[in-house]
């Protein structure tokens, strides 16, 4: 459980690594309908996208526990520690 708020930007700083690389496999091996892709591609690509999904996942149960313990509005926590973690820009 993340007590503090830096606890929270570091999970979604790793949350935004993860969608980042997860973009970055889809970029390089472009529309899995154009040109199929090859197992270890898919697996690799399954892979990242899980990842990001569990880690998304955990950073917002954690900032909803946070504000909730601190007595303050989630969005305002949300909005906060995506400001200072950097939200990415390119989605997966």
């Amino acid at each position: 459980m993340a007590s503090t708020f830096e606890e929270l930007v570091e999970m979604q700083r790793a949350a935004n690594e993860a969608q980042a690389k997860a973009s970055a496999l889809r970029e390089l091996y472009g529309p899995p309908t154009v040109s199929p892709w090859t197992r270890q591609q898919n697996d690799m690509y399954e892979t990242a996208i899980r990842a990001w999904r569990d880690l998304e996942r955990d950073v917002q149960s954690e900032m909803t526990e946070y504000a909730k313990e601190q007595g303050r509005v989630r969005g305002e926590v949300e909005e906060e520690v995506n400001a200072r973690a950097g939200k990415p820009t390119q989605g997966a």
